[in-house]
């Protein structure tokens, strides 16, 4: 059969991924990703410790940024991402751009950090007042505070699982419960922190109910990456991706009922009913439809926070 109709494959534009060993959302990024670009991933080696502050700044060391740019480098992509939060806000401002520098310097090309990626999220959606959600422990979720202070952010309200592995396990309804908690002072946003963290059916589901933007770890990485060539990210109804998503949020209120009619004019046509949350919760759009109910399998036991418990520590 002759096929040469075809014309051969879409040319691609290429976006490199530094990640951490740990990660496990590839698919997850993906999904903010055109059809016209690919993503190029690499891992950090593997280092024999749990989610902590000494884990990020492991694998976030210099040379090993440079050999995952360096091995990266043979596929030409057109920017490069260091898609991990903790391990990009660790050291700080200053920690977070010289890790940068150290990427563009091996690679001679464009990059950025997850956490440099989350400033330039709020200065694009105006916020300087925050909530967060993280999984990480109280320790961690201390040095990502302390971040955002020396980059004027101040933090409203904060919620936190103290997990020290496999993260990418936490279902939907968890994430939901913890920025419901977060946000009780009324931030600009909401930054859901970790890119370990599964959020993108989640995130136009907590704006329409939290009437507000809502960040996560993972899109702002690629709405950043992306938007460096000249991409936009896709995702359907986020704010940071849509400036019409963006104003609607704020201003939703319910819907007001429908006017009598005249009496000789035609049947009168009920007014739309403002949707429940949960409702919209429930059909948020996994790609196989079904309602977020999140993992069936829960946290694997031997789950341990800073309080030597699973639980959910005091915020």
């Amino acid at each position: 059969m002759d096929v040469s109709f075809l014309g051969g494959p879409q040319p691609q534009r290429g976006v490199g991924i530094v990640a951490p060993f740990d990660f496990a959302l590839d698919r997850e990024l993906w999904r903010w990703v055109p059809d016209d670009v690919s993503l190029h991933l690499t891992r950090t080696p593997f280092v024999p410790v749990e989610v902590s502050l000494d884990q990020a700044r492991l694998v976030s060391e210099h040379e090993t940024l440079r050999e995952g740019v360096q091995a990266l480098g043979a596929v030409s992509p057109e920017v490069m991402a260091y898609a991990c939060t903790s391990g990009s806000f660790v050291g700080g401002m200053t920690g977070e751009k010289s890790m940068t520098a150290a990427m563009e310097e091996a690679g001679e090309i464009p990059s950025l950090t997850t956490s440099g990626a989350l400033l330039g999220a709020l200065r694009e959606i105006g916020a300087r007042r925050v909530a967060l959600v993280t999984p990480y422990t109280k320790s961690v979720t201390d040095s990502l505070e302390e971040f955002l202070g020396e980059a004027g952010v101040s933090v409203t309200g904060r919620s936190y699982l103290g997990l020290t592995r496999e993260i990418w396990r936490v279902p939907y309804r968890d994430v939901v419960d913890m920025a419901r908690e977060a946000v009780s002072d009324a931030p600009d946003a909401l930054f859901i922190s970790c890119t370990n963290l599964p959020t993108y059916d989640v995130i136009p589901q907590l704006e329409a109910e939290l009437r507000m933007p809502v960040l996560s770890a993972n899109q702002v990485t690629m709405w950043d990456a992306l938007r460096r060539i000249g991409k936009e990210a896709v995702g359907p109804y986020q704010a940071l991706l849509d400036p019409v998503a963006r104003r609607g949020p704020a201003a939703m209120t319910p819907s007001l009922p429908a006017a009598a009619p005249e009496p000789s004019g035609p049947e009168p046509v009920e007014a739309p009913r403002p949707v429940e949350a949960e409702a919209a919760l429930a059909a948020a759009g996994a790609e196989s439809g079904e309602p977020l109910e999140g993992y069936e399998q829960g946290y694997p036991s031997g789950l341990t926070d800073e309080w030597g418990g699973g639980g959910q520590p005091p915020v």
